[in-house]
């Protein structure tokens, strides 16, 4: 909109359209705001789990790489994966992120829960002590069995094995032990097995594989576990992969496991999901004892829905913005171009059409007058009998002095004075009309 156009309008005109204007500003804006996310926390709370468990000691590196974005990660130490999904489902607990595994879930409890990323194989392992070897799962009835306490995810993960295999507590003695409160009761003939269910770099399952008193149960039934439950993947550890120089283990084991997740409760904001994504990738995508390079992070579900949020950027990778700006420039970057753009598409067609109705505006000043005047010459034109001269002439100069009180731009002069020049036709016309009877 030019000065010209805005010459225009009168004082009291420009001060409407500002208001005018302003008003949708603040409508759109209002409106963005209020149906825009809000912007990410720089504070969320992660559940990992045992102090002396693998979770723990990848919550450190989360935390330092999210740091790096302004971003802080306030660790809570829990009991494992079984704690970890009940503080998720729970909107009261402050837990935002926790890690957990396959197995853990129950639905529709969890339905509220979403996985960003699955991170690596979690087997189960079995310790045992003893002269015979066995290896099928039933057969540590009568034995004394750490099964990891209670919320974490040994526990939660063992639980379903041990009743489907037929062990109770009536021909089963379960003692909730931690990992290595288990192993060192095992170590010292306390108990007879340890069930373990956490990675290969666990100080513990790493004692109890290194330690040549010790039995490594192999699963010889692993495919019956992963047909009857769709989280539990067959693992096979080879030989000497733990240590090639004692050809530690001696032979190829079967494992059954499943896979640790990183999920958190339904409607984390987007941009830190890709951040706590893009620190999955730096902190898993190695390959391991069981993981090939690059298998994770994954996002194939497990038993949790996986975050659309969280696949969509694994898939396509960040946004150009947040490609090339720091975490928060882009974060306000996005919103700003959000809330823009709406604005955009109003103010433009706005001020595109603005000169043309500042033009029927000025110009429907001088015509309204033309249709008084026009119904003033259809009177005067067919009217019979005695003729209201004065009233007629009244009229004109009523019309004539409203016309020349009209603040016209000198732009549209020429619409004032064609119609002045029309109540002169018309002033003619009455006068025509009246001469006769004046003369008689």
């Amino acid at each position: 909109m030019t000065l010209e156009h805005l010459a225009l309008l009168s004082r009291r005109g420009r001060v409407r359209l500002a208001i005018l204007v302003l008003a949708l500003v603040a409508v759109v804006i209002w409106a963005s705001a209020h149906f825009l996310q809000p912007a990410p926390p720089r504070h969320i709370v992660m559940a990992s789990g045992l102090e002396d468990g693998l979770p723990h000691v990848l919550a450190q590196r989360y935390i330092a790489i999210l740091a790096r974005s302004g971003v802080t990660i306030e660790e809570r130490l829990t009991h494992g994966a079984g704690e970890n999904m009940a503080l998720l489902q729970d909107a009261q607990s402050g837990v935002d992120i926790a890690f957990t595994q396959g197995g853990v879930a129950r639905f529709p409890a969890a339905n509220n829960v979403v996985m960003l990323a699955s991170l690596y194989y979690v087997p189960m392992w079995i310790f045992y002590t003893g002269g015979d070897t066995i290896s099928q799962i039933n057969q540590l009835s009568t034995r004394k069995v750490a099964v990891g306490v209670e919320g974490s995810g040994a526990r939660a993960f063992s639980d379903r094995l041990l009743a489907v295999n037929g062990l109770s507590s009536d021909n089963l003695t379960m003692l909730p032990m931690s990992n290595n409160a288990a192993l060192a009761a095992l170590q010292s003939g306390e108990i007879g097995a340890a069930i373990l269910v956490d990675g290969a770099r666990n100080p513990a399952v790493w004692t109890g594989l290194h330690d040549p008193k010790l039995k490594l149960l192999n699963f010889e039934r692993a495919d019956a576990y992963h047909r009857l439950f769709p989280y539990i993947t067959k693992l096979t550890l080879p030989r000497g992969v733990i240590d090639l120089a004692h050809d530690t283990p001696e032979q190829e084991v079967a494992l059954i496991g499943t896979k640790e997740m990183l999920a958190a409760r339904d409607g984390l904001h987007p941009a830190l999901i890709e951040l706590l994504v893009d620190a999955a990738h730096e902190i898993h995508g190695e390959p391991g004892f069981f993981e090939e390079a690059g298998e994770f992070p994954g996002t194939t579900q497990v038993d949790l829905r996986v975050s659309t949020d969280a696949s969509r950027h694994k898939r396509f990778g960040p946004s150009v913005l947040y490609r090339y700006l720091p975490f928060w420039v882009a974060t306000m970057t996005e919103r700003a171009i959000i809330i823009l753009l709406p604005l955009a598409a109003i103010l433009l067609p706005l001020f595109s059409y603005l000169p043309q109705f500042l033009r029927w505006r000025v110009r429907s000043r001088v015509y309204r007058w033309y249709g008084e005047l026009a119904l003033l010459e259809r009177d005067i034109a067919g009217r019979t009998g005695v003729l209201p001269a004065q009233t007629w002439l009244a009229d004109l100069d009523r019309i004539e002095r409203a016309v020349a009180q009209i603040h016209i731009p000198p732009g549209f002069a020429s619409d004032a004075y064609t119609l002045r020049e029309h109540i002169g036709l018309v002033r003619r016309a009455v006068l025509a009309r009246t001469a006769p009877s004046a003369s008689d």
